[in-house]
C-alpha cells in the first residue's frame, strides 16, 4: 500500500477507482464497500484509492464549536492496517482544516481529485456528502460523472439483523461493554493498537509487569478492565488482562488515555513494540483504591478472573 499525505504532480492522471469517507472502525459496511472497490479496480486494471481526512471532519467541527468529540474507533494507523488487509492500493490522507472545510464540492473535485487522478470509477455510500455545507452528494456526482466520463455507483445500506451498521452503533455497543455485538458489526473483535512505552514500573514491584500504551486519543470508546488477547509478540496471540483508564497529564493539564496490559506468563522486554490488543470480555469498571495493597489484591482477582475465562473457552473448544 502507498500512503500519500501531500499529493504531488507525479500522480497526475493516475487511473483510479475511488471512494472517500471517514471509515472509522472499518466495520462490516465499510468492508463491503472496500472489497467491491478493490475487485472493480482489479477488473478495470486501475489503482484502488481511498481518500481519508485527518482530523476527521466531525472532529474538526466539534473542536471549532468546542463540543464533545465522538470517541474514535480507529486511529489513522489502525485504519491503514485494515485497508491494507483488504487490498487497497493507495490511501490519500488530506488534512482537514479551515481551508479544506471552505472548499465547495466542485472546488474539491477540480483542485484535488480531478487534478491528480483520472477517475474511472467512483463508489459512494448511501449517506455520502462532501464539500462546504455538505452540498456534494450522489446527485451532484452524477453530473460530474457525465462531464468527466467516469462510472458512478451508490452502495446500498449494509444491515445486520435489520439494523444499519454504523460507527455510531458500534460506539454505543462498546460504551455498554457489549463486545460481542461490536464484534458482529465490525466483523472482528474490537482492538486498540499502540507502541509500548516506559511507565512507573509499579506493576513489576508487585509481580504484575504491564506493557503501557499511550493511545494518543482524547476519548477512548472503551474504559475499564478487560480480558484481552495480545498480538505483536511472536506468532499468534497471547492472553492477558488490561486496564484502559484516564491518567493525569504533566502539570495537571488534563488527562490522557492509557492502556496497561499484563500478559500472562510473560516477562520479556518489549519496549518500543507495536501491540494489537483485542478486547474479549469486560471484567469491571475502572476504580480508585485507597492503598497499594488494595490495588494489588484487586489485580490478583482480575488476573484470576481473566485466566478462568480463557481456561473455560479452551475447555469448551476441546
Amino acid at each position: 500500500m502507498r500512503i500519500i499525505r501531500h499529493p504531488a504532480p507525479s500522480l497526475q492522471k493516475l487511473p483510479v477507482a475511488i471512494t472517500m469517507g471517514h471509515f472509522d472502525g472499518v466495520h462490516g459496511g465499510h468492508q463491503h464497500i472496500l472489497q467491491q472497490l478493490v475487485a472493480i479496480a482489479r477488473e478495470l486494471k486501475v489503482f484502488s484509492v481511498v481518500i481519508l481526512f485527518e482530523p476527521q471532519a466531525n472532529e474538526y467541527f466539534a473542536m471549532q464549536k468546542k463540543t464533545d468529540i465522538p470517541a474514535r474507533l480507529t486511529r489513522f494507523r489502525e485504519k491503514v492496517n485494515e485497508l491494507t488487509s483488504l487490498g487497497v492500493d493507495i490511501v490519500l490522507c488530506l488534512r482537514f482544516d479551515k481551508a479544506m472545510a471552505a472548499l465547495s464540492a466542485e472546488e474539491f473535485l477540480q483542485t484535488i481529485v480531478f487534478y491528480y487522478f483520472k477517475v474511472e470509477y467512483w463508489l459512494v455510500g448511501d449517506d455520502f456528502h462532501f464539500g462546504a455545507d455538505r452540498k456534494g452528494d450522489y446527485y451532484f456526482l452524477t453530473e460530474m460523472a457525465r462531464a468527466h466520463q467516469f462510472t458512478l455507483q451508490s452502495n446500498p445500506t449494509f444491515s445486520l439483523n435489520g439494523e444499519r451498521v454504523s460507527s455510531t452503533l458500534i460506539r454505543a455497543a462498546l460504551a455498554t461493554a457489549d463486545l460481542k455485538l461490536a464484534e458482529r458489526y465490525l466483523g472482528r473483535p474490537y482492538s486498540l493498537v499502540g507502541r509500548v512505552a516506559k511507565g512507573h514500573q509499579r506493576g513489576r514491584i508487585i509481580g504484575f509487569p504491564t506493557a503501557n500504551i499511550h493511545l494518543l486519543r482524547r476519548i477512548s470508546p472503551v474504559l475499564g478492565v478487560f480480558a484481552v488477547k495480545i498480538k505483536g509478540i511472536g506468532d499468534g496471540f497471547l492472553n492477558g488482562v488490561a486496564n484502559v483508564g484516564l491518567r493525569p497529564t504533566v502539570e495537571g493539564k488534563g488527562t490522557r488515555v492509557l492502556l496497561e496490559v499484563h500478559i500472562f506468563d510473560f516477562n520479556d522486554d518489549i519496549y518500543g513494540h507495536y501491540l494489537e490488543v483485542e478486547f474479549i470480555v469486560k471484567l469491571r469498571d475502572e476504580k480508585r483504591f485507597d492503598s497499594f495493597d488494595a490495588l494489588k489484591e484487586q489485580i490478583l482477582l482480575d488476573a484470576k478472573q481473566a485466566r478462568d475465562f480463557f481456561k473455560k473457552i479452551d475447555d469448551c473448544s476441546l
